[in-house]
């Protein structure tokens, strides 16, 4: 079993940067494959990045690409989205999720086992 909580939510003017934490609960985090996704409101929830247990694989998606960063820190349970360079269109709640994939990042969100709560990021034109 995994808990996550994601922290580092708030408001920011567009150009703006924010730093994103999920912190993981559990002695197998370093097993586990962690991923970002947002939801807007009234849209669908999408994958933002990912990460493989060993920091050595990670993916984006075209419209982060260049501006979010995805890392992580196993001695310390943690996941972070570096975001930069923030938009209007950035507007979403954030939400950390796990999947027990080893190596093997994943983009699709049917592929993660656990899931935050989210954090709220609103991005000001």
């Amino acid at each position: 079993q995994v808990q996550l909580v994601e922290s580092g939510g708030g408001l920011v003017q567009a150009g703006g940067s924010l730093r994103l934490s999920c912190a993981a609960s559990g002695r197998t985090f370093s097993s586990y494959v962690m991923g970002w996704f947002r939801q807007a409101p009234g849209k669908e929830r999408e994958f933002v990045t990912c990460i493989s247990w060993s920091g050595g694989r990670t993916y984006y998606a075209d419209s982060v690409k260049g501006r979010f960063t995805i890392s992580r820190d196993n001695s310390k349970n943690t996941v972070y989205l570096q975001m930069d360079s923030l938009k209007p269109e950035d507007t979403a709640v954030y939400y950390c999720a796990a999947a027990q994939r080893g190596e093997y990042p994943s983009v699709h969100r049917n592929d993660y086992d656990y899931w935050g709560q989210g954090t709220a990021v609103t991005v000001s034109s």
